[in-house]
């Protein structure tokens, strides 16, 4: 299933995304910013894309799996949610990086440091009641 995505490059060395391999669900993004990050240096990097996530779907945005061995960074949320409201002129995709390591990393124009994919959702309509009526299934580890 393929769906129409519009993607707007907001810089000239914006890369448009692409997924590289034929049984790829995410799609890589690039930066456009070659950028020395410090130890313990959290940063913004620019991609140069607005990408206007279509109605009814949500895009993730993750790390690639090679960030924190080949570049020793790491996504400090875990993962990026961008809405589909989220796609005027201006709002252009960033990566939030943070350098895990003791030494200096080094980030070039060009590098897929993150991944991403649609995915549909449904928005819940939350009904507050007085009481449940499942049982208790325990906690953190409770399935063992």
């Amino acid at each position: 299933m393929s769906i129409p995505v519009e993607i707007l490059k907001c810089h000239p060395d914006a890369i448009i995304p692409a997924y590289y391999s034929i049984g790829a669900c995410a799609f890589d993004i690039s930066t456009i910013d070659n950028a020395t990050i410090k130890p313990g240096e959290l940063v913004h990097l620019r991609t140069g894309l607005v990408v206007c996530v279509p109605e009814n779907y949500v895009m993730i945005v993750a790390a690639r799996s090679s960030l924190p061995k080949k570049y020793g960074l790491c996504f400090p949320q875990g993962i990026g949610i961008v809405d589909n409201d989220y796609c005027g002129p201006t709002d252009e995709l960033h990566l939030q990086l943070f350098n895990f390591t003791n030494k200096p990393i080094e980030v070039k124009k060009g590098d897929r440091l993150a991944q991403a994919m649609f995915v549909p959702f449904a928005k819940a309509t939350f009904q507050e009641v007085e009481k449940l009526t499942s049982p208790n299934r325990g906690g953190f580890g409770s399935t063992g």
